[in-house]
């Protein structure tokens, strides 16, 4: 086993051999296998945001077998998705790639400005369908996040006893917060630490601006001097928050961008000790052949960056 995913599984001592076991797959899967990196490919927008604004773009994709191919042909280390989209290829698919079952979710029929994902699905789902693990959105900031974070420690615990990986979605929101605010510096790497607090090995969040929401964060932040002029120094200010970098954090590819946003984009999180990269929308929107293409330039980024 590489050295860098042997210095990755040390951080987890409390954990047991399954839970490593399938910590250690992830990383030793896909183009990016033994360098502590990872892409991970999440298709859960058509139970966020409908079929039609997540498929029609790229009519193929509303097949949720078509998901697979893309995470297998492109070399990702995972796929993750909702109940449904997993139980119609998982058979098909057995083995070629790690699975990763989002057990909450939520849909833009009705969004309240403190939103609660609901739990869709259970731990022995993601067992049936031979997943490594489990992801589970939080809300940081929203008026439900005490229901989510009691939710996620009974899920993460039952999850670590039978072998699984838990990889948490932090996406702080809520009535209280600016939508500036959701993707602030402080409040990114506040809701990246309350997952890491929450018991998750992987940690997913958006690219931080260096926009500051909170007035007592404020201070701190200018008072330390903390870089966060460019998003590698956010994106390290994010990772260093989660336990001094002893956490993986990756970041989303958020709303659509062309190819050069993009890339851009992962070069800074890549300079910044980003883990990785978990991309939706901005791969399978596109035609396969480009999406393939673009996942694998952004494997070529993470892998090319000195760990």
């Amino acid at each position: 086993m590489a050295h860098k995913v042997k210095e990755i599984l040390s951080w987890y001592g409390a954990d047991n051999p399954g839970v490593l076991t399938n910590l250690a797959r992830l990383m030793n899967t896909g183009r990016l296998a033994g360098t502590g990196k990872m892409v991970i490919l999440p298709v859960d927008q058509g139970f966020e945001h409908g079929p039609a604004r997540s498929f029609a773009i790229n009519p193929p994709s509303y097949d949720p077998r078509y998901h697979f191919e893309l995470a297998i042909e492109s070399g990702c280390n995972a796929y993750a998705a909702p109940l449904g989209f997993l139980e119609a290829g998982a058979r098909e698919f057995a083995g070629d790639i790690p699975l990763i079952l989002k057990l909450n979710n939520s849909d833009t029929l009705y969004s309240p400005k403190d939103p609660k994902s609901t739990v869709t699905a259970t731990i022995d789902d993601a067992l049936r369908l031979g997943c490594v693990g489990i992801g589970f959105t939080i809300y940081p900031g929203s008026s439900q996040r005490g229901a989510l974070y009691e939710e996620i420690q009974k899920l993460a615990e039952e999850a670590k006893k039978k072998g699984l990986v838990v990889v948490v979605w932090s996406y702080p929101r809520g009535s209280g917060m600016s939508k500036e605010g959701e993707t602030a510096i402080d409040v990114i790497s506040y809701g990246a630490h309350i997952a890491a607090e929450l018991g998750a090995h992987i940690i997913k969040v958006k690219a931080p601006t260096s926009f500051v929401e909170q007035d007592e964060a404020k201070k701190v932040y200018e008072k330390f001097k903390i870089p966060v002029g460019t998003l590698a120094e956010r994106t390290r200010h994010v990772v260093t928050s989660c336990f001094a970098g002893r956490r993986i954090v990756i970041f989303s590819g958020g709303a659509t961008k062309s190819d050069n946003e993009l890339t851009e984009e992962v070069k800074g999180l890549a300079d910044g000790g980003a883990f990785g990269s978990i991309m939706g929308r901005n791969a399978f929107q596109r035609p396969k052949s480009e999406a393939i293409k673009l996942l694998k330039t952004v494997q070529d980024i993470f892998k090319n960056e000195k760990a």
